[in-house]
């Protein structure tokens, strides 16, 4: 096992004196092609290009000596840090820090970063890295090979964002470019990058705020709101009783895609996304997206309105995590299980509308539950019934995807 193992973190800034130090006494030097071309790196050292962290850090494990590894940025933010620190790696890490790679892209941009959500994009992380940039107005991604700016721009379809790309930061070649979204695909852009993609603009609390990300003390607090919340004007699929039910079995979480089918007043989907999530609601009645747009607008929440009818209206939507079905039936939720989404919820007013969407759930392989609900609403002052609501709510759920 190595005798010990330094990980320099690399902005582009000169060697610190601790940094140059492990450097000179290191046996074996891992990091990207940039990294090993440093003048500073021992000429007898043994050289590791740094591509699966992984193996890396078996190599190092295995090397009798002194190990460096580099790594652009802070290596402990989203770096190899983690992954040398494994306990199956058994190795003793020193880190020497430097600046990250998404505190230089805000600050090349001259844009405070507190109230930015951070996400890695992969191949395989890159549709949740998009749901991110959908619900939030601030965020900055971490890209890779395959899931750069461009694959960004072109899931964002639909969306309109700015994105600031800073490629290459700390080196001779680091350029920063302002373009729209939707040009981005248009651009072969080069790695290692950085993207900042801004939404709708949001006003900066006086003095910044006291958390990073989303302050949520900005919030109303309560995880349903009254209908006055939302305009006073619901239908019956959306009482809060109901609503509260709805979100406790989809559980719409940050990563995640919700489309509200029949959005009505949007409380529904303004709910949603007050918890992290992006949403895409659809209606076909033009007032009610209307009312739907002012309700995100008046919570400082970022939906995605399509006005149309279902099924038709859900043919060319980005694929669903969770789904609300407020109105079209058993056709509607038909066409949604198709899309296979990990969960679906709906309601019927009568038994036999239940059983027949219960039915077309169990068929396309959905674990299905059904509960009667009924909350009668009581004046307080004279303790008489003042509203009384029923509906069956079902909820179907793919056993092999609960996650």
């Amino acid at each position: 096992m190595a005798d010990r193992v330094t990980v320099i973190g690399w902005d582009g800034s000169p060697l610190t004196a601790a940094a140059r130090s492990a450097l000179g006494a290191a046996t074996l030097v891992a990091g990207a092609a940039h990294h090993l071309a440093l003048p500073e790196v021992p000429p007898a050292a043994e050289r590791v290009r740094l591509g699966s962290a992984s193996l890396a850090a078996r190599r190092i494990a295995a090397h009798r000596g002194t190990a460096v590894v580099f790594a652009d940025g802070d290596p402990g933010f989203f770096g190899v840090v983690r992954t040398l620190r494994a306990p199956e790696f058994g190795l003793e890490v020193e880190v020497v820090p430097a600046v990250s790679s998404v505190a230089a892209a805000f600050a090349r941009a001259g844009m405070p970063w507190d109230d930015a959500q951070v996400v890695v994009a992969q191949r395989r992380t890159l549709r949740r890295a998009v749901n991110v940039c959908r619900a939030h107005t601030k965020v900055a991604v971490l890209t890779s090979p395959g899931a750069g700016p461009a694959e960004l721009g072109l899931l964002l379809d639909g969306v309109h964002r700015t994105f600031v790309i800073c490629e290459e930061l700390g080196t001779e070649r680091e350029q920063v470019t302002v373009v729209t979204s939707d040009k981005a695909p248009d651009h072969i852009w080069r790695d290692p990058n950085v993207v900042i993609v801004i939404g709708a603009k949001v006003a900066a609390a006086d003095g910044g705020g006291w958390i990073a990300g989303r302050d949520p003390s900005t919030a109303p607090r309560g995880w349903t709101l009254p209908a006055e919340s939302y305009g006073g004007l619901m239908g019956e699929g959306e009482l809060e009783p109901l609503r509260a039910a709805q979100l406790a079995r989809l559980g719409p979480r940050m990563g995640d895609l919700v489309w509200d089918i029949g959005c009505g007043s949007g409380a529904f989907a303004v709910e949603a996304a007050r918890a992290g999530a992006a949403v895409i609601a659809v209606d076909r009645d033009p007032q009610a997206c209307a009312r739907t747009e002012a309700n995100a607008r008046g919570f400082g929440v970022q939906l995605q309105i399509v006005h149309g009818t279902a099924p038709h209206a859900l043919e060319n939507l980005a694929e669903p995590d969770v789904v609300r079905v407020g109105g079209g039936g058993a056709a509607v939720v038909s066409a949604v299980a198709d899309r296979r989404p990990q969960r679906i919820v709906t309601h019927a007013a009568t038994r036999d509308a239940a059983e027949l969407v219960g039915r077309g759930l169990t068929e396309h392989g959905y674990d299905v539950e059904c509960a009667l609900l009924q909350s009668v609403e009581l004046d307080t002052r004279a303790w008489t019934e003042r509203e009384r609501s029923v509906a069956f709510l079902l909820s179907g759920v793919l056993p092999d995807r609960t996650a």
